[in-house]
């Protein structure tokens, strides 16, 4: 059985309800719209207090209230501040090292030096009674003092050819000829190396600066211990001493 025609709505009706679906969906746009841009807000409030913080830190640290340009010009100048400090450390550095360098010995200077002028203003005190005046030494002659060593040979019966080549050759290695000759170690002085210098006083008390002194207490030495220049010198070659 057929069902009967309902009439139409009314226009009132009808437009009632179009109204009604048109709130609907706008709703639903707007909360669409807040869900997709809902983090937009927070987002601009932390930046606005980030540029006051930017801001605030800035006008305190100028020193004129300048900004954020007198800071970074602060914090431009630390880093030159830097170089210039560690520049000034340098020249600090290299002014120390040659100052240290100018205060710098030769560790293997003779001592000679300081013997010779004791015993010389001792001398001179002795003999004028006053204030003793430290005096050069004279110079060493090891040319004059080896023609009178040779010529001494002769008072031992010695070859003054065979044995005048082993004595040159000792005392060469010795001391140089040198009648100053210390050696900074063991204190050994003089042509001959006496051991203590003083040893050589028997002959003479100019036995640090007279090389004839010198000479006749190594001879003397020489003929007691090994009987021969030769025999001294093989000893020095054996052992490096005699």
């Amino acid at each position: 059985m057929l069902e009967a025609a309902r009439p139409p709505a009314p226009e009132s009706e009808r437009a009632s309800s179009a109204v009604s679906s048109g709130a609907r969906s706008a709703r639903k746009k707007k909360r669409g719209l807040f869900h997709r841009t809902g983090i937009i807000p927070p987002a601009i409030g932390v930046a606005a207090v980030l540029v006051a913080i930017v801001y605030l830190v800035s006008y305190l640290s100028s020193s004129n209230g300048a900004g954020a340009a007198s800071m970074f010009g602060a914090i431009d100048g630390l880093g030159h501040s830097g170089s210039v400090a560690a520049l000034e450390q340098e020249r600090m550095t290299i002014i120390e090292m040659d100052s240290a360098a100018q205060t710098l010995t030769v560790d293997a200077k003779p001592a000679t030096a300081s013997m010779v002028q004791q015993q010389t203003s001792q001398t001179q005190t002795e003999e004028t009674g006053g204030t003793a005046v430290d005096a050069a030494p004279p110079p060493a002659d090891p040319t004059a003092a080896e023609q009178d060593a040779k010529n001494m040979l002769s008072s031992y019966g010695w070859n003054d050819t065979t044995q005048w080549t082993c004595l040159y050759n000792l005392w060469e290695r010795e001391s140089g000829w040198n009648v100053y000759a210390e050696n900074p170690y063991s204190g050994a002085y003089g042509i001959p190396q006496s051991l203590p210098a003083d040893k050589m006083a028997m002959f003479g008390s100019d036995y640090l600066t007279n090389p004839v002194t010198q000479i006749k207490w190594g001879l003397y030495y020489i003929n007691g211990t090994y009987g021969s220049p030769c025999n001294a010198w093989q000893n020095e070659v054996d052992y490096g001493y005699y």
